[in-house]
């Protein structure tokens, strides 16, 4: 089923695929590069090959010649084989699981939740915005979402962004203020030690002298 390739044509810049990872991502990246380029079947069949290496290169060695007829058969044996490496897709609960630490800035737990909730693509407004809120510390942002709580995780990043700027300015402020006290003490002249006068008084060896009539 192979086409005759374009002399101009080249392996798409896509890292080479060995069996240990995600196939479904290998598989997403070659099929954008094959529709950028135009590929045929017949070339998405010799090009697609080419990305192969170790694992991949063996089991594609081993298969009957003429065991596929359309690239779509291809997919789905490659698929197939490395079923096993496919990356655990991630639900809407393991953002429950994402905490604020303790002595956590709000600023890093939402990087770290962000980051998280991105590997989660299902995740609706409501249910992020509901997480979020559950994983933060008993500190002002968690009593402001106590008092008037938010639907929207939108919302909620609106919101957050005061505290995260009050918090850095506060720990702005904080270290200011170390540094003044750290200057002075360096300023203050030390206090020369109080010599003690009974020290000071010389010793005085008493001699019994011995008088001879």
């Amino acid at each position: 089923m192979a086409d005759e390739l374009p002399l101009n044509c080249r392996t798409p810049a896509i890292v080479e695929y060995d069996g240990t990872t995600d196939p479904m991502e290998h598989l997403s990246h070659f099929e954008n590069a094959a529709l950028l380029h135009r590929y045929t079947d017949g070339i998405k069949y010799r090009v697609f090959v080419a990305t192969f290496a170790r694992a991949a290169q063996q089991w594609f060695n081993q298969l009957p010649v003429g065991a596929i007829e359309n690239f779509q058969e291809f997919r789905s044996l490659f698929l197939h084989q490395f079923a096993s490496s496919r990356k655990l897709r991630k639900t809407e609960l393991s953002l429950f699981a994402v905490r604020q630490k303790d002595d956590e800035p709000l600023k890093e737990y939402l990087q770290r939740f962000n980051a998280a909730a991105l590997e989660v693509s299902a995740a609706t407004q409501e249910v992020k915005a509901s997480a979020f809120s559950q994983g933060l510390l008993d500190g002002d942002f968690f009593k402001s979402l106590a008092k008037k709580s938010v639907a929207k995780f939108d919302a909620l990043l609106a919101r957050a962004a005061k505290y995260i700027n009050m918090e850095e300015a506060q720990a702005a402020k904080k270290e200011t203020r170390g540094e003044k006290r750290k200057e002075i003490k360096e300023e203050t002249p030390s206090k020369k030690p109080r010599v003690n006068l009974r020290e000071r008084k010389p010793h005085f060896q008493r001699i019994n002298a011995v008088y001879t009539p």
